[in-house]
Formats: structure tokens, sequence, C-alpha cells
């Protein structure tokens, strides 16, 4: 007999509460090995469960899973099942083929026609590797989109446009996982990106993005912002980026890959700073790259010497990015300009 779990909501229709885990992104940087996920709902009541992150599942160094459309909470048992399986060693469609023959959610007695799945995790040899289902019953407009290290989907949508314009802007994004997957929220920042929350003029109520280092607890990510629910009207994926800024201007950012190597000084700037090495032999030909939240790329130059200049292109929060010419990240740190 199959175990009922305490609690149990249906997404897109009101049983206990009006809920639905609509649009989100899973990703892997084979680069960082980080994993990393977000995503977005337009939930009434999401707060009393913690938000729509609980859709989410993460095993640092090897992969994450979002679970979501119809499902069960309290245990949210497919998802725990399938990050079981994970654990096990099962690769992203592996895992899909047995969560659809192995259902264990009573909402619409057990059927996975009414399920979502997307998966993105490192396979034995380190490279990337990602699955998705959208099962014929979830609520429409429903769709999803793979690419080589991340999986997009979404449910009771307000169109395809969605998630194509998350893929957009997470493959425009340059710079950590992290501002990629920022980014990608952001190309879901419309009104009625979730139909339901069309009214109310926002994408969404409920909206979150997390990421873990390979080093990193299950239970400590590097980075997990939260935001469980909003009030009427207010954008949660708007307080999703305050949160995120807050997070870069805390320097948390360099703790990332940040060494004593390099010394960036003075920070805050007036504009103009300068980047010192204490290491010739590793800092050679490295490449310094600047971006802004959004995660353009602002300024490319080589490392020269052991110090050098650096005139700030834009005034707010910055990310300072250097990397090897292979592309292996050696130090990352948010910088300001104050002018």
């Amino acid at each position: 007999m199959k175990k009922l779990p305490i609690l149990w909501f249906l997404l897109g229709t009101a049983l206990f509460m009006q809920a639905q885990d609509t649009f989100s992104i899973v990703a892997v940087d084979p680069v960082t090995g980080e994993v990393g996920s977000a995503g977005a709902s337009c939930v009434q009541g999401a707060g009393s469960i913690g938000g729509v992150i609980l859709l989410n599942g993460i095993i640092p160094g090897r992969g994450g899973i979002n679970a979501q459309a119809f499902i069960c909470i309290n245990p949210h048992i497919n998802l725990d099942n399938a990050m079981a399986r994970m654990e096990e060693g099962l690769s992203p469609q592996e895992i899909i083929d047995w969560l659809l023959e192995n259902d264990e959610c009573f909402s619409q007695n057990f059927d996975p026609s009414y399920r979502q799945y997307g998966i993105a995790d490192f396979g034995p040899g380190g490279q990337p590797r990602t699955a998705a289902h959208t099962g014929s019953n979830a609520d429409d407009w429903k769709g999803h989109i793979t690419g080589s290290n991340y999986s997009i989907q979404g449910n009771i949508l307000k169109g395809p446009e969605v998630l194509d314009s998350m893929e957009a802007r997470f493959l425009a994004t340059e710079g950590s996982l992290a501002f990629k997957l920022m980014a990608a929220m952001q190309g879901a920042n419309m009104v009625g990106a979730d139909s339901r929350c069309t009214a109310a003029g926002t994408s969404s109520t409920s909206a979150f993005l997390r990421v873990f280092r390979p080093e990193d607890e299950p239970d400590a990510p590097y980075l997990e912002l939260n935001v469980a629910e909003t009030p009427t009207g207010v954008e949660p994926i708007d307080s999703l980026q305050q949160l995120f800024h807050e997070w870069v201007m805390t320097g948390t950012a360099q703790q990332q890959t940040g060494n004593s190597w390099f010394q960036f000084y003075p920070n805050p700037s007036s504009g103009r700073s300068r980047l010192f090495t204490n290491d010739l032999q590793r800092a050679a030909g490295s490449i310094i790259r600047i971006y802004n939240l959004q995660g353009q790329l602002l300024l490319e130059k080589k490392f020269g010497g052991q110090g050098m200049e650096v005139l700030l292109p834009a005034k707010g929060i910055l990310l300072l990015q250097i990397s090897t010419p292979t592309g292996q990240i050696l130090h990352t740190q948010s910088v300001v300009n104050t002018e």
C-alpha cells in the first residue's frame, strides 16, 4: 500500500490552498562544479510552507532536481525518491524513467502525467547531463527546455515566451552560476508569467535562488535567497533581485574563488582602483573581467605586471572576475564604484 503524506496540495487547483510551482531552472557549472536552481510561482499562502523553494533538491557536487506541477508535500515524496536515485548514481533520464514507473504522490491518484521534472547533474567524467519531463495533464501552458547544462520548465504559464526569455537571459549572461540564474529569473519578470498573477500585476508571489559549491554541506548552501511570499501586487522577482544585490554587497561572492594572490583597492572606489598580485607566476596571462549585476560584460583586459590601474566602467555594485586564459576562475569579488 502506498504511504500517504501528512499534507498534500494540488498545483493549480484549490485544495488546501491555491498553489503551483510554475517556472523554474536547475543548472550545473562544469568549470566550478557548482549546482544551482531558481524558480517562482503564484501561490497564495506559500509563506506558510516556506515558499516554493520546496520544489528543489540539490546534492552538492552531483546535481539538482526540480519536481513541480501536481505535488505532495510533507514529504515531497517524488522529489525525495528522485534525490535517492541520484545518490545511487542514476542519470537524469534514468531518474525520470524511474519516477514515471514509481509515482508515490497520491495527488491525482498516483498519475505521473500530472507531474513535471527538470534535472541537471554531473556524469562520471564530470560532464554535465540534463533531462526533463512535462506530463500531458499538467496545466497549460506547459513545457520545458533543456540545454547542455540546464533544464528550464514551467506550467500554468502565460505562454512559451516565459521559458524562452529565461533561457535567453541565462545564456546571454556571463559570470558565475549565481548571476546566470538571477538573470534567468529576470527573464520571467513579466506580468502574468504565472497566469494566475495577471490580475495582481506581477509574475508570481514566491521566488527563490540557491547555489551549492562542491564542498558545501547539503544543508549549508553557498547562496540561498528565499522570498517565501510577497503581498498582493509586490513583484517577488524584484524582491529576490534586491536580496541578490545585498548578498553581492556583503562581499560573500568573494568567498567563492577569492584568494590572497590578488588585492583590489580602494574598495569602495571613486572610479579608479589598483589591482595587485603577490604571485606573478600564477597571475601571468590572466584575464580581468568586470560585470554589472545583470551579468553584462563591461570590461575585459589582460592583467599586466605586478599591479595595474583599473578604471571602473560603471557606477554601483560590480563583479570583478580574474581567470586564466583557459577559463579557470582564480578570483571573484564584488567591487563598488561610488562615482
